[in-house]
């Protein structure tokens, strides 16, 4: 069975539950590159190899060569434009005239939200119309991110606009416990823990290649430091090239490699000039490169999961992150990676000077993380969603929403100057 973008290297086991026809909702999808788009695209085609019907709605990318698509997925392209401060990504522009009368020929068993944007807004008010249910995800922290750029001011409404959203969902996923806790306290409603997985056939230590690490300068004892991630502000950059400062101080032939682009790969080049940049890499040629490392620096805290986390610890790396995301559910300190207080930045850096002192105990931990990461495929995690789905479709749709609900002009899509769907881009 084909894959979009080949994702699956694991199989998804059919399901025993009702085949259901799912309207999948999302602002970012591959070949954008960051955790949202691959994770969405990996649980879109698991849940289609399952046997579901998959309509996935996501704004079209200009200049990319249409994908093939599994079977069971078909593909709505709406209108989108570039996010000012993150010009890879799109938001969507609302379509809820055009989803309302679309699900009202052609009725979705449920909607599934991935992303907050003008079009997941517009998705979630035009089921509610229809008394469609509504799962939605909590996959970004927006609020969080707001004071990188500028615009910390916009956090409390940038709070309050989620909080709005995903109360009006019967349900909503999120990746983590500890990020559950926090919502909860924010006044987030009907929440459900469904963390992510990991492909450990794809991330595996056996594609390890000493030819890659020569490129790099690199011998069979050289300490080499990963980086993997967009390259901006919100990833505390910064801290990486502090805490690879520390372990250079203790092995002197350290190597810091850091996969990935973004806006801040120059502010990045002339703090950490001896970094080598190996820009985006994709699918095997990304885990050659996990595997080729030894260690693996993950500072950012504005994750609600990172999947890095994982995709390190299937390829064999020591992990060194703070203490909250995958990291803090996944990691036990000093077993199969380090965990530093959360806001600590001594303590990361005190924590990545201890992992690199000796090489040999550097590779049990990852062994040891590998290990663990074999039990956490992705499977599990397309069952807790149908769990999640069926769970939304007893509990029922929240109130259906009268037509004149929302005034004329309206985010959801009801003006006429809305943007429509382009019946040529069903596919």
């Amino acid at each position: 069975m084909p894959t979009t973008h080949g994702l699956i290297g694991e199989s998804a086991e059919p399901s025993s539950k009702p085949r259901l026809q799912i309207a999948f909702v999302t602002e970012t999808y591959p070949p954008e590159i960051n955790g949202v788009a691959m994770t969405v695209a990996r649980l879109v085609e698991g849940l289609a190899l399952r046997g579901h019907r998959i309509e996935l709605i996501r704004p079209r990318q200009p200049g990319v060569p249409p994908l093939a698509t599994p079977d069971g997925v078909t593909e709505v392209l709406t209108r989108g434009l570039p996010i000012p401060w993150y010009p890879e990504l799109k938001v969507g522009f609302p379509a809820g005239t055009d989803l309302r009368h679309r699900w009202a020929r052609r009725r979705p068993d449920l909607v599934h939200i991935a992303t907050e944007g003008p079009l997941g807004w517009s998705a979630l008010r035009a089921a509610r119309r229809l008394g469609i249910p509504v799962v939605s995800e909590f996959r970004t922290n927006f609020h969080a991110y707001s004071r990188h750029y500028g615009i910390g001011f916009l956090k409390p409404f940038i709070l309050a606009y989620l909080r709005r959203f995903h109360n009006d969902t019967a349900r909503t996923m999120v990746p983590t416990s500890a990020l559950s806790r926090e919502l909860q306290v924010a006044g987030f409603e009907r929440l459900e823990v469904v963390a992510r997985g990991v492909d450990a056939r794809l991330f595996d230590p056996a594609r390890r290649s000493e030819e890659l690490r020569r490129s790099w300068g690199a011998g069979p004892d050289t300490l080499v430091a990963l980086g993997v991630g967009r390259l901006a502000p919100e990833k505390n950059l910064g801290l990486m090239a502090a805490a690879f400062a520390r372990a250079s101080a203790v092995r002197r032939d350290s190597k810091l490699v850091l996969v990935g682009d973004g806006p801040a790969r120059a502010a990045m080049a002339a703090e950490c000039p001896e970094a080598i940049f190996a820009g985006r890499r994709f699918a095997e040629d990304l885990a050659t490169h996990y595997a080729s490392a030894d260690l693996l620096l993950f500072p950012s805290v504005t994750e609600t999961f990172g999947n890095v986390t994982l995709e390190g610890m299937a390829s064999g790396l020591g992990v060194v992150a703070f203490d909250y995301g995958a990291a803090g559910d996944v990691i036990r300190h000093g077993i199969n990676g380090w965990v530093a207080p959360l806001g600590s930045d001594e303590a990361f850096k005190e924590a990545v000077a201890g992992a690199v002192l000796d090489l040999d105990a550097l590779r049990r931990v990852g062994q040891s993380a590998r290990g663990d990461a074999l039990q956490l495929g992705w499977d599990r995690i397309f069952s807790q969603v149908e769990a999640s789905y069926f769970g939304a479709m007893v509990s029922g749709a929240t109130e259906t929403l009268p037509d004149a609900s929302e005034p004329t002009g309206h985010v959801t899509g009801d003006d006429p100057a809305d943007a429509r769907l382009f019946p040529a881009d069903v596919r």
